[in-house]
């Protein structure tokens, strides 16, 4: 079969399946995979150029992590790092040490045991940013600790990589952890290098391309760059995708980082499809058809257990309990380096092929659950009540400095969520010497809080114990500013519980979802969706030069369609130049000098409207700004006389300031 009938055979399969999971509003992701699981060699054998499918799949992961590279620059990185160390070495050390000790005690040998914990250890990087991605979450708390683990993982692949081929030796000899040392300098001064250089020559190098005026110039610059980087890297030992992000990074640092996103994303949507597909065609139903109970039993473990360990290691980096639920539900599967850790033990006949078939089925599974599970978990609050405890006994301490630093506080504004908003809100209400206590569960946040002497304690506000140390009672309001729709709803239902007289101010994202918040009855709701698209709405009109009161009546009525809000319109008068049919009138100062034939007479007196066209508009007169019965108003000595009217009107009208003008020459110019 020719490779391009495959290709066909494969889109086709695929078009038709997610289609028909679509209609089941099941995720796109899911139905890519058991679209590989249908065509592959292990069910209908539709695709047999395996190799093939595979290296379009390796460049499809190439290009999703550089474009996840692309949102990701070196300050944004900066921001996440402690994630990136901390939360990072948590979760794989812990989750490939419980794995290792496990297989050691069901009598597997440890060769074989480090093998699987390292598996364990790696989630699919390029899975689960898609999927943060669809739902807009990397910036959310759990997808900032998920993306920081990640990064830790892909950097883990290069020990990994290095010490599996080493495990026949035995890992207790000093020279073979020497070997694995080096490796690892050699490839970290490859990426400071890589960086170096890249921060300085890669701005210069685009605008060389950009002076060219040539798209597809552009385009092959950073399909150059991306592939180009991820090789460089690989060279290292480090992965081919950790490149690809590392070069996505180094472009976000520049001006050029949109119109790459751009460029690329159409031929990235194409290739990471074929990477889906391609993971899907390792599943073999004959495994799991022989060994249901091995499979099920595995694929247990990545759902369950490593999202536990994934949780528990978010619980220790402060996340709230929902956002550790959703990190472990995002992390909790098989990753796609996994594959290659496993080849490659085969390979150096650490493992054999029979040994990891149900791991490779169980893990297909889990990927195929994933999206899944991902879109299902917000609405599944079990999870997050089951690590309760375990957040009331890490949050002690910080409770505990609540209640010491806020003790007889009253008459005060609760403030819930510490971003933008929040800041601003606070800076304010400091301002006029209004008391505030901020409650925010990004650590971050209140680290620069506290740097800024705001009031602002780690606390989680869903919690009715936090909401008490905060004195709740004795507040004179609530103001919610938080993300989480769902999180949103239960400060406000722990809020009602303790005190429904409270007034509560909410500022929520979108307009979907208001009526979830109405039934608390809140003194207020602002939907950021609806103020943006009506500041929008005003600003277009008036560069439209739409009359000012034609503006109000219309920001009016589309506010009367949405939401009632107090706000009013307050877009600034648009300038002179910026009316279309005034273009052609200027203004203009002119000083009256001593000896002026104008001196003592008023515009009025003058003529100066009726009989040049020229308006006066305004006279400084010393400090003050004259600006009221102007036409009867008697000229000065050392007035600055403002005027408005056509070029020539107002050259004319200067002359009438100059003191060497005659009487004559005066009336035949008012004439």
């Amino acid at each position: 079969m020719h490779f391009l009938e495959e290709i066909t055979i494969i889109a086709t399969v695929s078009v038709l399946v997610t289609l028909l999971l679509g209609r089941l509003k099941l995720p796109v992701v899911a139905g890519l995979v058991l679209s590989g699981a249908l065509v592959g060699p292990n069910c209908f054998s539709l695709a047999k150029d395996l190799k093939t499918i595979e290296l379009i799949a390796e460049v499809g992961v190439v290009f999703l992590l550089f474009t996840i590279g692309l949102e990701f620059s070196l300050n944004r990185l900066k921001n996440i790092f402690r994630q990136v160390a901390l939360g990072g070495i948590i979760q794989v050390s812990a989750t490939a040490t419980i794995t290792i000790l496990v297989a050691i005690a069901l009598d597997r040998p440890v060769q074989e045991a480090v093998v699987f914990g390292f598996v364990f250890a790696l989630s699919s990087t390029a899975l689960v940013l898609r999927t943060l991605n669809e739902r807009n979450e990397l910036d959310a708390p759990h997808g900032r600790f998920i993306v920081g683990t990640l990064i830790f993982q892909d950097l883990c692949i290069v020990p990994m990589v290095l010490i599996i081929p080493l495990l026949p030796q035995g890992l207790d000899r000093f020279s073979v952890w020497q070997e694995v040392a080096v490796a690892l300098g050699q490839a970290v001064l490859m990426v400071i290098t890589l960086f170096l250089c890249s921060r300085k020559l890669v701005p210069l190098l685009f605008k060389w391309v950009d002076a060219s005026r040539s798209s597809e110039v552009f385009i092959l610059t950073v399909l150059c760059l991306c592939i180009g980087t991820a090789y460089i890297t690989s060279l290292t030992g480090l992965s081919l995708a950790l490149g690809a992000f590392l070069a996505g990074m180094i472009v976000a640092d520049t001006d050029f980082r949109h119109r790459a996103m751009g460029d690329i994303l159409p031929l990235k949507d194409v290739f990471v499809s074929f990477f889906f597909v391609s993971l899907g065609m390792f599943f073999n139903f004959e495994v799991l058809i022989e060994q249901t109970g091995t499979v099920m039993l595995l694929l247990a473990a990545f759902l369950f257990g490593k999202g536990l360990i994934a949780s528990i290691a978010a619980m220790f980096m402060r996340f709230p309990p929902r956002a550790a639920w959703l990190a472990g539900v995002g992390l909790a599967q098989f990753g796609e380096f996994g594959f290659v850790l496993l080849q490659l033990a085969t390979k150096e006949n650490v493992v054999s092929s029979e040994a990891i078939a149900p791991l490779l089925n169980a893990g297909i599974l889990s990927m195929f659950l994933t999206p899944l599970i991902v879109y299902k978990a917000p609405h599944f609050t079990a999870g997050e009540r089951a690590l309760d405890p375990l957040a009331k006994l890490l949050r002690a301490k910080t409770a505990q400095e609540l209640e010491e630093k806020t003790v007889g506080q009253n008459d005060h504004v609760i403030i819930i969520g510490y971003g933008i908003s929040g800041q601003l809100l606070t800076s304010s209400l400091r301002s006029l010497s209004i008391e505030t206590i901020v409650l925010e569960m990004n650590s971050d946040n209140v680290r620069y809080g506290r740097e800024r002497g705001d009031p602002v304690y780690y606390a989680d506000a869903t919690s009715e114990e936090a909401l008490g140390h905060a004195h709740l009672k004795s507040c004179r309001a609530v103001v919610v500013m938080i993300n989480d729709h769902a999180a949103t709803e239960r400060v406000l239902a722990s809020i009602n519980r303790l005190d429904g007289n409270i007034p509560i101010f909410v500022r929520t994202q979108y307009m979907t979802g208001i009526e979830d918040f109405r039934k608390f009855k809140p003194a207020g709701i602002v939907s950021c969706e609806i103020e943006g698209g009506l500041e929008v709405l005003s600003q277009v009109l008036r560069k439209l030069e739409v009359p000012r009161n034609v503006i109000i009546k219309e920001v009016d009525h589309a506010r009367s369609q949405t939401m009632h809000s107090d706000r009013e319109f307050k877009e600034s008068p648009l300038p002179l130049h910026h009316h279309q049919e005034l273009k052609s009138l200027t203004v203009e100062n002119i000083l009256l000098i001593k000896g002026s034939r104008v001196e003592g007479k008023s515009p009025k007196q003058l003529g100066l409207a009726e009989k040049t066209g020229v308006l006066v508009i305004a006279i400084r007169r010393n400090e003050l700004l004259l600006l009221h019965r102007l036409a009867d108003t008697l000229l000065e000595v050392g007035d600055i006389v403002y005027c408005i009217g056509r070029k020539s009107e107002i050259e004319l009208v200067t002359e009438l300031f100059d003191p060497l003008i005659t009487s004559k020459n005066l009336k035949t110019i008012l004439s």
